[in-house]
């Protein structure tokens, strides 16, 4: 990448590593599935009545708006209100780093290197620690659920990257907006099946102030701004080039975490993490590697 289109990369994974305070914040005032939805919505109103649809089929925006969405955005809301903390959150969606590579593989074609496995296999390393320690450990914080959840969000992810991938050079803002619009509907028809739909009225009326600012907030920095730039990029380079840079959201995540919400980092999430940044660094060179080969 250009040091422009890296810094892009980086400002986008600030933006990402601190939203999961933001999240929590949001949480605990709204439903998940339902704060997911305002979030969307008001990524896509009212800009649908501005923004040109961009020239894909419909199918391309319904289907990346319900990964984006209900896979993506809805599982992790869902992980986030009562089963897994913020930091450890912002790292194990990392995961769809590794998704994302060994489905590009699989599907695009891309080519692996031996470095690339080794970085997959430490990084799996790490996931693997986090997952036996949720099932082994009396730690009320993260749960099973929270942890498999987590990692179908992060799946998600790694799937509407394809769909992204596939749709190549295209407005980014205007497929943000148009695939904003399928996600807050399908997560609204979740939201109306599983959430107490009696009480919302009463609920939206006395929200605090600080919460539809964590809305407005999701809706234009995370999803306009955040995933605006991300696709643009992931629609210029290799995806094994773009996605491993997300690799450093949680460093930004679990910092604020720790900070604003005074989320513990005990040694082993210390550990777990360093393997995960271990795995970036090698992906990260065997990337530069294939590129210095190329040219």
């Amino acid at each position: 990448m250009t040091p422009l289109h890296l810094a892009l990369a980086l400002l986008v994974t600030g933006i990402w590593g601190t939203n999961f305070v933001v999240i929590k914040y949001g949480l605990s005032e709204f439903p998940p599935l339902l704060f997911a939805t305002l979030r969307f919505a008001a990524s896509a109103f009212p800009w649908i009545f501005f923004i040109k649809r961009p020239a894909l089929p419909w199918r391309v925006l319904i289907t990346f708006g319900c990964l984006l969405g209900a896979g993506q955005f809805g599982l992790l809301f869902l992980a986030m209100r009562n089963d897994v903390p913020p930091g450890l959150a912002s790292l194990l969606m990392q995961t769809q780093v590794f998704f994302t590579i060994i489905i590009s593989a699989i599907f695009l074609g891309e080519r692996v290197v031996l470095t690339q496995i080794v970085a997959l296999l430490l990084a799996f390393v790490g996931i693997g620690l986090i997952g036996w320690r949720t099932l082994t450990s009396t730690d009320t914080t993260v749960t099973t659920k929270g942890f498999l959840l987590t990692l179908g969000a992060a799946f998600s992810w790694a799937l509407s990257n394809q769909v992204v991938k596939r749709a190549g050079r295209v407005d980014m803002l205007g497929f943000m907006v148009w695939g904003s619009l399928f996600a807050s509907i399908a997560l609204l028809a979740l939201s109306l099946l599983t959430e107490n739909w009696v009480t919302v009225p009463t609920m939206l009326w006395h929200t605090h102030l600080a919460a539809w600012v964590a809305v407005a907030w999701q809706a234009i920095g995370n999803t306009l701004i955040g995933f605006g730039i991300w696709n643009w990029l992931i629609g210029r380079y290799p995806a094994a080039t773009v996605t491993p840079m997300a690799l450093l959201v949680p460093v930004f995540g679990m910092s604020a975490s720790s900070v604003l919400l005074h989320e513990p980092l005990p040694l082993w999430k210390l550990i777990t993490a360093g393997l995960v940044f271990a795995g970036l660094t090698l992906n990260f060179l065997a990337v530069r590697s294939k590129t210095h080969r190329r040219s």
